[in-house]
């Protein structure tokens, strides 16, 4: 699973057991956002739930992260709209003061001011995300609800580099925006982004009314991706087949075979590309993918203190009002299943891969109803099948 240069792994491992505590911690600190996004997983509101946990609530919440070992869980506060909670900042400061990295995921809307990224970086924030689903106003608009909201996010993004943020850009994949993606990185790439959190479209929430990519186009998209990440470092969610074609293309680079075979959108993205952008004369190192899936290394917290495996899998394992999080972590059966890979049914099980990839839980979930079926939105065909 190693590269040639050892010091860079193709695929990273965690160094702790994810049985016993999570790599990344979600919290939906609100539902509440003034923005109305088509692809919203958690269907936010225009006013908050008055069944939020409290600040107090919220603190205790992050004492039980702070307790569960080393490493500690990095904590991301999202929403709605994290700038809707008038604590925001005394959350962030409680955190940072138990020792645990915060993230901040806000909506880009009239409360994501100057001031307030100033507070937020005082406050112990080191690394913030903004969202872009578009190279045009047209569509990333249409992808917000509101107007203004792609010339706004390009004047955030000054704001977050300015602060001196880890900054990255977060942008959901459809099959009504895939072709824009050259057009999306080269933006991305001028935003300042540190990394570019690629999501590939889970049909839930308000989600159900778009249209996912086919399996044939993710394929060609996920080479895509690792074809540009020496540009940028690039992370990919649900979607863990990125972690098979990373192994599958370092192979063929080790036995000098060919590479995995891809189809025309790839080819057409390839070629978009290199117009845009020219040839990569400045390669980076490509950011290695890590092996963290939902309830394996990853967790999320909603707003009322339901905890998921993912915020795209509604699968509930429990309330932070009833045991500790990390309790519920540990032993959720809902979240131990999710860990045991190889006896997820279909060919997902038998996957020489399991262990490494799994299937996107999630998506599976959605358009299966069975969270631990086989992912219909990969292609892959396993030795022996």
């Amino acid at each position: 699973m190693s590269t040639t240069a050892r010091s860079h792994p193709v695929v990273r491992q965690l160094h702790h057991d994810v049985n016993d505590r999570p790599h990344v911690v979600v919290w939906e600190v609100t539902r509440a956002c003034q923005l109305a996004c088509k692809h919203c997983r958690a269907d936010a509101q225009p006013l908050p739930d008055p069944r939020e946990l409290t600040t107090s609530q919220g603190k205790e919440l992050l004492d039980d992260i702070a307790a569960s070992g080393m490493p500690r869980p990095m904590v991301v506060l999202s929403g709605g709209d994290a700038f809707e909670r008038h604590d925001l900042g005394e959350l962030i400061e409680y955190g940072t003061a138990q020792g645990l990295a915060m993230s901040l995921s806000p909506s880009v809307t009239p409360l994501l001011t100057d001031a307030k990224l100033g507070e937020m970086r005082e406050a112990g924030v080191k690394a913030f995300s903004l969202s872009l689903d578009g190279a045009t106003a047209a569509t990333h608009d249409a992808f917000r609800g509101f107007a203004g909201t792609f010339d706004a996010s390009l004047e955030a993004a000054k704001l977050v580099t300015k602060h001196g943020f880890r900054f990255q850009v977060n942008s959901t994949i459809t099959a009504d925006n895939v072709l824009e993606l050259p057009a999306l990185l080269e933006t991305v790439i001028g935003m300042g982004a540190n990394l570019w959190y690629t999501f590939f479209l889970v049909p839930m929430g308000r989600g159900t009314d778009m249209e996912p990519l086919a399996p044939e186009d993710m394929e060609d998209v996920l080479n895509w991706l690792h074809d540009v990440s020496d540009r940028i470092a690039v992370k990919v969610t649900e979607a863990p087949a990125y972690r098979r074609l990373a192994l599958q293309r370092q192979a063929a680079r080790v036995n000098n075979t060919p590479m995995p075979v891809t189809g025309e959108l790839h080819a057409r993205l390839t070629a978009d590309t290199l117009e845009r952008l020219g040839d990569c004369t400045d390669r980076r190192v490509p950011r290695p993918p890590i092996g963290v899936d939902a309830g394996r290394g990853f967790a999320f917290i909603d707003h009322i203190g339901e905890v998921f495996p993912s915020g795209f899998l509604t699968l509930p394992c429990g309330s932070v009002h009833d045991k500790p999080f990390s309790e519920i972590y540990r032993t959720s059966p809902t979240m131990q299943r999710l860990r045991r890979t190889t006896e997820f049914s279909g060919k997902c099980g038998i996957c020489e891969f399991s262990t490494i990839c799994g299937g996107s839980r999630a998506r599976t979930h959605a358009m299966t109803g069975d969270a631990f079926g086989s992912d219909p939105s990969c292609t892959w065909i396993p030795v022996g099948v």
